[in-house]
């Protein structure tokens, strides 16, 4: 169970978390749930998504098992800082997708005082580190990592195993394109 235990909300306590695993693990979910406690308190708070993330809706953060918030879509990391007008809390969905700027744009907010909250895949189908998410592991004060259910021996799973033939590392998808698999079998599938 995950017990949030941060330091007290305020202009001059900035920092960073990170909610990674694979793709079903309830990454989004976790973000949308640290945020309605955010809106639920009154907090001053803006969700940014990728804008190339249209799988499930155009604007709003919608997650694989339909909650739903409103985001703003941007382009580039650099954005992010342009639209920014003071919001205390900062959450960035599908984190993987954006540019290596992310960590600095990140690191920015933070040393201003600003609660931020990034959720993406630490991994891509490879199973090698995926964009920006290394770094910000690296900076982040707070990691929290989920983990999906094998779908082939029931196991905790921290892969993300593509289940149709395409090279490029970024792909969009869902169950259709993608399955959670834990190590072992992950390791199978790559036979």
């Amino acid at each position: 169970m995950f017990l949030e235990q941060f330091p007290g909300e305020g202009r001059l306590n900035g920092w960073i978390e990170v909610v990674c695993g694979s793709m079903f693990s309830g990454k989004t979910e976790e973000l949308i749930r640290r945020l309605k406690r955010v809106q639920f308190a009154n907090v001053n708070l803006m969700l940014i998504k990728p804008k190339l993330d249209d799988r499930y809706h155009e604007e709003n953060v919608v997650s694989h098992q339909g909650t739903s918030f409103e985001a703003i879509c941007v382009e580039h990391s650099s954005e992010i800082l342009d639209i920014w007008k003071d919001q205390d809390v900062v959450a960035i969905d599908e984190a993987q997708f954006f540019d290596l700027e992310l960590i600095d744009v990140c690191t920015e907010l933070a040393n201003k005082g600003v609660r931020v909250i990034l959720a993406g895949l630490d991994m891509d189908f490879k199973g090698k580190p995926f964009g920006p998410m290394p770094g910000l592991l690296a900076v982040a004060e707070y990691v929290t990592k989920v983990h999906a259910i094998c779908v082939s021996c029931g196991n905790l799973a921290q892969f993300s195993h593509r289940t149709v033939t395409d090279e490029e590392q970024v792909m969009l998808g869902a169950v259709d394109e993608y399955k959670p698999l834990c190590r072992y079998c992950f390791n199978g599938e790559k036979r």
